[in-house]
């Protein structure tokens, strides 16, 4: 990475360092990121949960309902409360959130997920693919980003083996880290 990528929360008191490019970025349309969020989409940079540095203080895990039942952890600064990043499913991936980055203008969306709930106020661009729900990321992934997560989906440090998985990656029939089914 030429450039380290910094971020943290509105109070200055959580502040990490992301150690390596991220592995994908989505801009998610779905309904539970735009009630956690307050808005109508948010950016998420997947990378593995060692490659963000903390610098200052721990952010607080909050289990968060969801609309399927499930919960997923946000990771909130303790004195503002301002969501740093997620976790869903894997804890060796984190889906750290584009706003909390310093220079939220340098990262893009690589793919559009969940666009079947959109805002139709929204107009998509043509650079990235958008999908109705989610998609097979060995189809869109870079390789290199495939690679740092092992061959069949799973990192060979950091990740649980498949048979760990008991829950769906963000309600997706697709793991985010690999293409396995979720869903019988």
């Amino acid at each position: 990475m030429s450039v380290a990528r910094e971020g943290g929360c509105a109070c200055g008191a959580v502040r990490y360092r992301l150690t390596a490019e991220p592995l994908f970025t989505h801009c998610c349309h779905c309904l539970n990121c735009q009630r956690q969020t307050g808005s109508a989409f948010v950016i998420n940079l997947l990378i593995e949960t060692d490659r963000v540095e903390l610098l200052a203080d721990l952010p607080h895990p909050v289990d968060v309902p969801r609309d399927d039942g499930s919960t997923q952890r946000i990771f909130r600064c303790p004195t503002c409360q301002v969501a740093v990043f997620s976790q869903y499913g894997h804890p060796g991936v984190r889906f750290v959130r584009g706003g909390t980055l310093d220079d939220p203008a340098g990262v893009t969306p690589d793919v559009h997920i969940f666009t079947r709930s959109k805002l139709p106020w929204i107009t998509l661009p043509e650079s990235a693919p958008a999908v109705e729900v989610y998609y097979d990321s060995k189809a869109l992934w870079p390789a290199t980003s495939l690679e740092r997560l092992g061959s069949d989906g799973t990192r060979t440090r950091g990740l649980p083996p498949e048979s760990a998985c008991a829950t769906s990656c963000h309600g997706a029939d697709t793991c985010l880290v690999g293409s396995r089914s979720l869903r019988a």
